[in-house]
């Protein structure tokens, strides 16, 4: 069929099936459970393959989500708007990182809290994260605005929010289908440090986005959906955002509004067009579903028509932290310029310490998957992290507490075999356990590798919460207790060890490797303290 008769939510669902999606991951929250269960349900959607999974959060769902997108597949996440809360963290991170396939974070806001505890407004987030956001005025434009959201996606390298509301959602019209798209090819990122969040990569990643802030622009104020409606009274303006189009549309069964009109259904706002009306009308009316978000940019504090300086005029640096030579330039205060640091002073990167327990499970990770190629490795947030430098070069990604599982389990799902998650023992019980338990859950191909070092290290020796604790934790998530593996990480076990991360990457299905030995920094306080202890008793 051509045309469908679709809820909002079900034309987002067959959208993203037209448009070549490879995977879906969401956890269910009205007024956006549809889209997903809509795919689910779809013989389509299983004909061609597409991942469509329930995950145990919506942090989880984002980051498989991610994680396919890493493999080059095109993905969606789907959550409700207090869902957007708990995804926050891989959200504002994956406008970092960059996407590879092209990857939609659908958000439903609730006005009006018909089943939610707030009305927050997504947009907001979008803003917040600096990423584009597309707010469709009715069905056929929220079908429409999934293949151009991966569009956009895909040719700018970044997430994009598709941000609808509950009236939108749960509301149907006749929706045109557009011709079917094939799914992407396995493709790994041409920059394999893209995913790796180490504050040098992640400043770069951070310009990067700051960067591509004209072209959003230039594509807002360039597309079809955002439109200039000229009339003759102008009186009035009127800002017309999303759905609430619709809604003034309703109160002119002629459709024949007597004020100029600009409808936006694509952010950045489209700068072109407000200026048009804000300059031909006398008092402008701004209609918006959720914050007064469009209302407070176009009304300010201050709207004297003087000249306001700082970070977004350049004033003042836009990164990075201030200091007294910034605010003195802004103030037009001569400066002298800023000295040079030698090469002989600068900053080293930081290392894995020497006796490390680390370095021996990663020297173990390499040997056995050096026959499959790079790009395989998602990693966490930790001293392990600090593997993606030479000489080890060991982890691909590094996003948000616990995104290694769940980033390795979307793209075992896009097709990568072998996929490997590496997290630390107190990282794994932060974050990491709702995620092996969707991998579980969907029998997805990944290995985990939990690195135990009996304590939380890189924040200085804390203790574990995972202590004694992890084999039992895997098992009651249901992994098979003949694939959690544990090990112990020193150099005379090499090539057993080796020789089990050969087995586990070989093995299809959800294996654990625990790779065991105290930290060494840890261990040297300990044996210290019990020096002094028994030098006290002796004396």
């Amino acid at each position: 069929m051509n045309k469908l008769l679709l809820l909002g939510d079900e034309a987002i669902a067959q959208a993203g099936i037209d448009a070549g999606m490879s995977g879906i991951f969401a956890y269910p929250g009205t007024p956006s459970t549809e889209i997903t269960e809509y795919v689910r349900s779809s013989p389509e959607s299983k004909k061609r393959g597409i991942a469509a999974n329930w995950a145990a959060n919506e942090k989880t769902a984002a980051e498989q989500a991610l994680g396919m997108s890493y493999a080059g597949k095109r993905a969606m996440t789907c959550m409700k708007h207090v869902g957007l809360n708990v995804a926050a963290d891989v959200f504002l991170n994956a406008a970092i990182t960059g996407a590879n396939g092209g990857l939609i974070f659908v958000v439903a806001d609730d006005p009006s809290m018909h089943s939610s505890q707030n009305e927050q407004d997504s947009r907001v987030y979008g803003k917040f994260a600096m990423v584009p956001i597309l707010e469709p005025s009715n069905q056929q434009e929220a079908y429409d605005m999934v293949h151009i959201g991966f569009d956009i996606s895909e040719k700018l390298q970044v997430p994009v929010m598709l941000r609808i509301t509950t009236r939108l959602a749960h509301s149907r019209a006749g929706v045109a289908r557009k011709k079917t798209r094939e799914q992407n090819q396995f493709k790994l990122p041409e920059d394999l440090k893209q995913f790796i969040l180490l504050p040098a990569i992640a400043r770069k990643r951070y310009q990067m986005l700051l960067d591509n802030q004209e072209a959003f622009q230039k594509l807002s104020d360039e597309s079809l959906y955002n439109q200039y409606f000229p009339a003759d009274d102008t009186s009035l303006g009127i800002i017309a955002c999303g759905l609430a189009y619709n809604y003034l549309m309703e109160n002119y069964p002629d459709r024949k509004v007597p004020y100029p009109i600009v409808k936006v259904t694509q952010y950045p706002l489209p700068q072109y067009h407000i200026k048009e009306l804000y300059n031909t009308c006398d008092e402008i009316l701004v209609i918006e579903e959720g914050y007064p978000v469009v209302e407070e940019m176009m009304k300010g504090f201050l709207d004297d028509g003087k000249k306001i300086k700082g970070r977004l005029d350049g004033s003042l640096p836009r990164t990075g932290e201030l200091n007294p030579n910034h605010v003195g330039r802004a103030l037009g205060i001569p400066m002298p310029e800023t000295l040079k640091v030698p090469d002989m002073l600068a900053k080293r990167p930081p290392s894995l310490c020497k006796g490390c327990p680390h370095i021996d499970s990663f020297l173990g990770l390499n040997e056995a998957i050096e026959e499959y190629g790079e790009g395989r490795v998602f990693s966490d947030i930790g001293c392990y992290t600090l593997s993606a430098l030479p000489p080890y070069h060991s982890i691909n990604t590094c996003v948000d507490m616990g995104a290694s599982i769940t980033m390795a389990k979307g793209a075992a799902d896009a097709g990568m075999r072998p996929s490997v998650a590496v997290i630390g023992d107190s990282t794994f019980t932060h974050s990491g356990i709702t995620g092996l338990l969707d991998a579980v859950n969907d029998q997805s191909n990944i290995t985990v590798v939990i690195l135990d070092n009996a304590t939380t290290g890189m924040t200085g020796g804390q203790p574990s919460s995972a202590f004694e604790k992890i084999e039992d934790i895997c098992k009651g998530v249901g992994v098979e207790e003949d694939h959690i593996r544990v090990i112990k990480p020193l150099k005379k076990r090499h090539e057993e060890n080796t020789q089990v991360f050969r087995e586990e990457l070989a093995y299809e299905g959800v294996s654990v490797i625990i790779p065991r030995r105290e930290c060494i920094v840890t261990l040297n306080k300990r044996m210290r303290q019990k020096f002094k202890e028994k030098s006290k008793a002796n004396s």
